[in-house]
């Protein structure tokens, strides 16, 4: 019997030490982050960025426990998607820059009969970045695999009620038993240089459009917070990036109470538990912002993993 195969992508992270030079190396090689035309340029700045960044991002994974959180929360996801679908489908995960690579993966799916490969990025936001880099990363592993099946993807979800449901269940988590009207939160996007975006790159258009959703379900549930407010984490180099950044938007906010979002994240990785969480944490705490919160990722949430079958429904029918 033929079985539908769901495919989870995301970026990845270092399941150990050892890894995380790989990690930086494959990043910044990968012609979707650094966009310049000539790859013999741009091995060469991925090769300086790496051997730069190598010994401090080991210093951060050392403070998460030595490795990423984003592997074994998606396995969370995975064990949960598929418990809900049983069988008939088989879900799996591919990492875009640490294992499981894509190439390892689709050599196991060659032990079953196929009859069609759903992909679904673990970004609410098309990004060419995100969606785009691994869709593209898994479809070249799996046309040289010879195995006869066709693949379809979903560029966005952001729209999923579902999936906006999980996030403002975190928030509410977040909050606990405060009330909201005391405290202003951020919606923190990963940045992106504004060339990107330039070029015709859709994903602040996308983030933009999701907090305006959020927004508006966060009033309809009576969770009417002091301010609604957007910005960007993560710039690097001189070049523009998008604005507001985290940082310039907490200078807006001090003497304030500030809860945080991760709102273009859906799993936890080093830039929720370390530059939002620890980092972020002083710079709030040097403002004199008051009580400083950080939402976890949807991660294995059940609205969340609702929003993954509602999702591969939804290709299924198209």
């Amino acid at each position: 019997m033929k079985k539908d195969v769901i495919i989870l992508l995301n970026m990845g992270g270092p399941n150990n030490l050892d890894e995380v030079e790989l990690f930086l190396k494959n990043m910044f090689n990968d012609p979707n982050i650094l966009t310049m035309k000539s790859a013999l340029l741009r091995r060469f700045v991925a090769s300086m960025i790496t051997f730069f960044r190598t010994e401090s991002s080991k210093e951060i994974y050392k403070t998460l426990g030595g490795k990423s959180p984003i592997v074994d929360l998606t396995k969370n996801i995975v064990k949960k998607l598929q418990d809900m679908l049983k069988e008939g489908v088989i879900v799996d995960f591919v990492m875009r820059y640490t294992p499981p690579f894509a190439d390892e993966v689709i050599q196991t799916l060659k032990e079953h009969e196929i009859s069609k490969v759903y992909l679904i990025p673990m970004y609410p936001q098309y990004s060419t970045t995100t969606t785009k880099s691994s869709v593209e990363d898994f479809l070249d592993a799996f046309a040289k695999s010879g195995i006869k099946a066709e693949t379809v993807y979903v560029k966005e979800y952001y729209d999923n009620k579902s999936y906006n449901e999980a996030v403002l269940s975190r928030i509410k988590e977040s909050v606990g038993d405060k009330r909201y009207e005391d405290y202003d939160i951020v919606f923190s996007a990963h940045g992106l240089p504004q060339k990107i975006i330039d070029a015709g790159d859709v994903y602040q258009e996308h983030v933009i459009k999701n907090v305006d959703i959020l927004k508006e379900m966060m009033t309809k549930s009576g969770m009417d917070f002091k301010g609604v407010h957007l910005a960007y984490q993560s710039k690097v180099g001189p070049m523009k990036w998008l604005e507001p950044s985290l940082g310039e938007m907490l200078k807006t906010l001090k003497e304030r109470n500030v809860v945080i979002y991760p709102i273009a994240f859906t799993v936890d990785n080093s830039e929720t538990d370390y530059e939002l969480a620890m980092e972020y944490k002083e710079i709030a705490h040097d403002l004199g912002i008051k009580d400083y919160r950080v939402c976890r990722c949807v991660n294995d949430h059940e609205l969340f993993v609702k929003a993954l079958a509602e999702i591969y429904g939804k290709m299924k029918k198209e």
